[in-house]
This record gives structure tokens, sequence and C-alpha cells, in this order.
């Protein structure tokens, strides 16, 4: 049984080796106070893109102990809120049963980067910065409102 009671958010795309992972690592970073963060695919490509850990590694993120999982590792998990992060209309976003919270917010794929590794990169940095944007309003909004209910109302 897990001591910490944070609520469980899980970040799902396809193939779990890069957009997944990168948001995994930013939301870690911003609230891993907060929540109990994992990610997971649908049908997840059994490994961690090297330029996703680069492109983290630069903004002082370390994923390189990431695995690429499928999403069934958490079906009998209580997941508070689930985050998709596929942007191309012809994957299929994977679904999570149950009743949570859910957001989609699609992201380019960078594994699909072409050209040298140096113009791959910049994809990869190019998506790791939106999704950086996107996660740390995400966890400024949750730890606002959070405050706020503990606070409860102000007093005026």
């Amino acid at each position: 049984m897990h001591s910490n009671h944070k609520p469980a958010v899980l970040i799902l795309c396809t193939g779990n080796s890069c957009r997944s992972h990168l948001a995994e690592g930013i939301l870690r970073a911003a609230a891993g106070d907060l929540f109990d963060v994992r990610s997971a695919g649908s049908n997840p490509a059994g490994y961690v893109h090297p330029l996703a850990i680069r492109a983290m590694a630069e903004i002082g993120i370390d994923i390189s102990a990431h695995r690429s999982k499928h999403l069934s590792e958490f079906l009998g998990t209580p997941v508070e809120t689930v985050i998709t992060v596929c942007g191309r209309a012809d994957q299929a976003c994977p679904v999570f049963p149950g009743q949570v919270n859910r957001h989609h917010w699609p992201f380019d794929d960078p594994a699909h980067a072409t050209g040298t590794e140096a113009e791959q990169m910049a994809v990869f940095r190019r998506v790791r910065d939106e999704i950086r944007q996107c996660f740390q309003a995400y966890a400024d909004g949750r730890r606002d409102a959070l405050n706020a209910a503990v606070k409860g109302p102000v007093a005026r």
C-alpha cells in the first residue's frame, strides 16, 4: 500500500516514449509535492527517446530512469486525473476507464522530427517548452485551488 496519499495524475500518449515523459518530468518537478505523477501509453514504444532525455537534462530535469509502460499497469490504481498529450489526428488517444478528471492537451510528437540531430533536437526543445508552459500553468492552478481550499473563505 502506498504511504503517500497524493492524488495520482496519469499522463497518457500512444507510445509513451517522448511527450508523456516530458510532461511527467515537468509536472513532477512543478508539483511532485502535490501529486503522484506517472505516465503510460496504449501502445508503448518500449523505450524513452534519448533526445527527450537530453532535452529535459538541458532544463535540469533527469528522466533517464523513466521507462516506457502500458496503461494497463495503472488499471488497478485510483487515478484522480488523466491527461492525454497525443497531437496528431490519426493517433488514437488512449482512454482510461473510471470516473476521473480528464484533460486533452495535444502536442506534436517530436519523435517524428526529421533532419539532422540538431534539427530534431530543435523540435524536441520546442515541444518540451510548450509542454512546460502548459503543465507549469496546470500545476500553478491546482496549487492555487488547493491553497484556497485550505484557507477557506477570506474574511473581509
